[in-house]
């Protein structure tokens, strides 16, 4: 079972001074554009600031984003499961998984990156900030260039029961075919549903906890629906391949 997150705009600070490195990560097929991406980041912010505050959508307050993307190569790593915050890994709440639980965790989840593709939890990687709307002068769309290339790297993964939780410019980046996807919904007392937009992070890092943690073997989407509603969670089938999670006001 796979479970993929989307990233956060925030990040951890610090880590090991252990340097990226980019063959140790997960899905090496993904190497050589996670290069290109990195190199046309790096330069970027190093040769041109200004332009990269305008390409990458940041404030004054933000601006050391900036600085940081230009030591890229040279920061602290720190596994992406520690790396990523705000509210999505706020109700994952990694730091309370441990032993066996964690393990699996560690197995199972994987999160999207405008940078990297996808990495597993335990990828070593450095603060950056790159969205997946951001375009870089060098290279034109990140859609354009990652769709490609996940595509690719994904598709031994036809086999897997594959829960995708990424937003959509995430999910965009690098679709994979089957792959589980979830909405979230409010239900109010009239019967009345709507979808839900910022919480849906909040209620989507439940659902990752509760599956990634879970002692059960989820092969099919009725066996994760059980472990689902068992941890409380009301979420329905709404067509083959998509689920809808109902939360209450």
């Amino acid at each position: 079972m796979r479970i993929l997150l989307s990233p956060s705009e925030t990040k951890s600070v610090g880590g090991s001074d252990t340097p990226l490195e980019l063959g140790a990560l997960s899905l090496p097929t993904l190497t050589e554009t996670r290069r290109t991406v990195a190199d046309a980041l790096v330069a970027l912010c190093t040769e041109d600031p200004d332009g990269a505050r305008a390409c990458l959508g940041l404030s004054d307050r933000l601006t050391g984003e900036i600085a940081l993307n230009a030591q890229l190569w040279t920061s602290p790593t720190a596994p992406a499961l520690t790396r990523y915050t705000g509210v999505l890994y706020d109700a994952l709440d990694q730091a309370s998984i441990i032993g066996a639980a964690r393990s699996r965790a560690q197995s199972r989840l994987w999160i999207g990156s405008a940078l990297f593709g996808l990495v597993a939890a335990d990828d070593p990687i450095p603060h950056y900030r790159l969205s997946a709307g951001s375009r870089l002068p060098a290279l034109g769309t990140l859609r354009a260039l990652w769709k490609p290339a996940l595509t690719a790297a994904t598709s031994l993964w036809s086999d897997d029961l594959v829960v995708d939780l990424r937003s959509g410019g995430y999910h965009h980046l690098g679709p994979i075919a089957g792959a589980v996807t979830v909405d979230v919904v409010t239900e109010y007392p009239d019967g009345t549903r709507k979808v839900v937009s910022h919480f849906s992070k909040h209620h989507k890092g439940l659902l990752a906890r509760t599956l990634a943690t879970s002692r059960a073997e989820m092969r099919d989407i009725p066996s994760l629906l059980r472990v689902a509603r068992r941890a409380g969670h009301i979420v329905e089938r709404t067509s083959e391949n998509v689920l809808t999670m109902v939360t209450t006001p």
